[in-house]
């Protein structure tokens, strides 16, 4: 169930009138079978992991909680993630194997009968198992109680807007909310869940899947096309993949705050970053600050010596990379995230301003910083690490050659005029509703105007989806494959 399809509209209509008639003490329950039902609907034995889950973790953390000693508790946080772990990394690396050996097998380099087996990453897994995780260590620190209430504590880990990709939700934050005894109906937070989602389609189907037609097509055969090409859909797969990923998380915070929950923020004008360190700090904030607490913290983060400093840099990004998948291109996209956070520790100086160490900012750092974001996206979005080799030769290569501009231009051209209008006004809105947020909230800053002013906007917003929505398509949003 798409959170851009008529399916879903009709489920989220459903659940949130009998949400408000069901009675305050029911109404967990009811949100809980609620998030069942989205997720089964994907497939029945999604449900089984995702309880096995709960039930595996909901129990281990009392236990954690009557623990003796550290070696009890030990034993026990290690018998809580090493089978997510486990599990997780079955998912990541077995289809990818065994698409390898069924290569070399149909290439007659082994004498066996192809596989057929297909492990398949179910979705929203990476996700839940992360937040599961994150539970039990901070259960094992004393930051937090082990929840006895499994009911609370099972929607904590199955809540369907933030299930399938995130953000990745604290137990610190989320649990009081749970157990809050009522959740009135608020106008302001209804409304203001709306407009949010609304902002999330906006970003998904007027940008981020117009853009992937285009970007899909080149990449999927980079061998027939020059490198400046390459330049321009590089470029459209930044904003697509920031549009996909953020244009989710906007529709997942805004339909919490439908029900009276509020999740974290996951993104925060990302491209508007001075450095890839503060890139890291406005994109998907839930997953980054949970490796940082859960992976580059307990290997020492900075508190160690220069060189250790950088090794834990290094592994936190490799082990990134792998999380996005096994193969070869998200680990060199992970690795090169590394290197350069890495670079900029020996590059960028520092400056104490009070009893903070801050960085000095120059304009021409958040060119540079999107530049090489985009070309780390390469090796993210290239579906081989050959094909990621030869975009790069090609990119080099060709640039040099004032021919392929001619050929940049023809390639370019064969879209039409009100698609390339449409694209770049698009462009053009998502950059200054960024550029405003890095200072206030957009959504309320609309909302204060006067209702001359506000719902013209509301009604554009509304109609320009409606017309230059990829209409018909209803694609996944990308990162539902981690």
């Amino acid at each position: 169930m798409l959170f851009h399809s008529m399916s879903f509209a009709v489920f989220l209509i459903i659940v949130f009138i009998l949400y408000y008639l069901v009675p305050h003490r029911y109404r967990w329950c009811f949100l809980l079978a609620a998030s069942y039902a989205f997720y089964m609907n994907l497939h029945v034995s999604y449900g089984l992991l995702l309880l096995a889950t709960t039930l595996l973790t909901y129990g281990l953390a009392l236990q954690l909680e009557k623990a003796e000693t550290t070696g009890q508790k030990r034993r026990n946080l290690l018998c809580g993630i090493l089978p997510l772990v486990l599990i997780l990394f079955v998912f990541k690396t077995a289809s990818p194997i065994l698409d390898r050996l069924n290569a070399l097998i149909e290439a007659g380099r082994l004498t066996m009968q192809p596989f057929t087996l297909r492990i398949l990453l179910p979705a929203g897994v990476s996700f839940y198992f992360f937040q599961s995780m994150g539970y039990l260590i901070d259960v094992y620190r004393g930051k937090i109680r082990a929840e006895r209430h499994f009911g609370y504590y099972a929607l904590f880990v199955s809540f369907f807007p933030q299930l399938l990709a995130g953000p990745i939700g604290r137990a610190d934050s989320l649990l009081p909310q749970y157990h809050k005894e009522e959740h009135p109906f608020d106008y302001d937070n209804v409304t203001y869940g709306l407009k949010l989602m609304a902002w999330g389609y906006f970003k998904k189907l007027v940008i981020a899947d117009v853009f992937a037609g285009v970007v899909d097509e080149i990449y999927n055969q980079p061998y027939s096309y020059v490198g400046l090409v390459f330049i321009i859909v590089t470029v459209m797969f930044a904003i697509e993949i920031y549009c996909d990923f953020s244009g989710y998380s906007d529709i997942a915070i805004g339909c919490a705050k439908l029900f009276g929950i509020d999740l974290m923020t996951n993104f925060k004008s990302p491209y508007f970053s001075f450095s890839i360190k503060e890139f890291w700090s406005r994109w998907h904030i839930s997953l980054s600050t949970w490796f940082r607490d859960y992976v580059y913290i307990p290997l020492g983060g900075n508190r160690v010596k220069r060189w250790r400093h950088c090794l834990n840099l290094f592994i936190t990004f490799l082990v990134s990379g792998f999380w996005h998948g096994s193969s070869l291109t998200y680990i060199f996209w992970g690795g090169i995230h590394g290197l350069l956070q890495i670079v900029e520790t020996f590059l960028y100086p520092k400056t104490r301003k009070g009893e903070a160490v801050v960085r000095r900012k120059h304009w021409w750092q958040l060119p540079i910083t999107f530049i090489l974001l985009c070309f780390t996206w390469i090796f993210f979005r290239a579906n081989t690490i050959q094909d990621a080799f030869w975009v790069i030769y090609k990119l080099f290569w060709d640039a040099s050659r004032p021919l392929n501009y001619l050929k940049t231009a023809a390639i370019c051209l064969n879209m039409s005029y009100l698609s390339m209008i449409g694209m770049f006004l698009s462009v053009v809105v998502l950059g200054i509703y960024d550029c405003i947020s890095l200072k206030q909230d957009v959504i309320k800053l609309v909302s204060r105007q006067k209702c001359f002013v506000r719902w013209p906007i509301y009604v554009l917003l509304l109609v320009v989806i409606a017309l230059f929505s990829n209409k018909g398509i209803a694609t996944e949003f990308i990162y539902f494959q981690f």
